[in-house]
């Protein structure tokens, strides 16, 4: 019952735009909350995105590594990067892969979409499956300021090292999490009933 009622929304008295860039907005806002409490709160106002898990048909997942300024260092995460104006995820997901890894997408299926931080972000982050064929490539073409190292890792290579924490990406930790408890198991046990005839 709890998770059926919709949540309420606050009343937005007044926002001050802070600072704007190419990526995001900070906005000072003043909001009368559903429980009755008037709060000052800064939000960053974020493009959405997008993030992919790329399989191959022998379970190899495209993995990138790239220098991320909030943490001071490369980081490993999954493929990801914005949607253009009016672009959907299916769209944006193909066009990243291909820029961004020099992949293309066989085939991209919707997971879920998640909020990467609501406390101070309104940023959506669309998290898409992506079959990859690894005969199908074409020329990577990085942003002015990017360049990112890709490899193909094994799946279970790539739990291990989210497990043990060198995979910190929240969009990548999610999607390899709902991909191993809603979708493998579904391919699994197809896989299985596939063998028994």
């Amino acid at each position: 019952m709890f998770l059926t009622t919709p949540g309420h929304s606050g009343r937005i008295l007044s926002t001050d735009t802070v600072y704007t860039g190419p990526i995001f907005s900070v906005l000072k806002q003043t909001i009368d909350t559903p429980d009755g409490l008037r709060v000052t709160r800064d939000l960053i106002q974020h493009a959405p995105a997008v993030a992919m898990l790329a399989l191959t048909v022998d379970d190899q997942v495209l993995v990138n590594r790239e220098y991320r300024v909030g943490v001071n260092r490369e980081s490993f995460a999954l493929p990801a990067g914005l949607m253009e104006p009016d672009e959907t995820p299916t769209a944006a997901a193909m066009r990243e892969l291909a820029e961004e890894t020099g992949y293309l997408a066989q085939a991209v299926t919707p997971l879920v979409a998640i909020h990467s931080s609501e406390g101070m972000t309104d940023e959506l982050v669309h998290l898409m499956l992506v079959t990859l064929d690894v005969d199908q490539r074409t020329a990577r073409h990085f942003d002015q300021d990017e360049f990112v190292t890709t490899a193909l890792v094994p799946l279970d290579t790539v739990i291990t090292a989210m497990r043990d924490g060198r995979i910190t990406s929240a969009q990548s930790v999610a999607a390899l999490s709902y991909y191993m408890a809603f979708i493998r198991p579904t391919q699994d046990e197809g896989a299985r009933r596939f063998e028994k005839h």
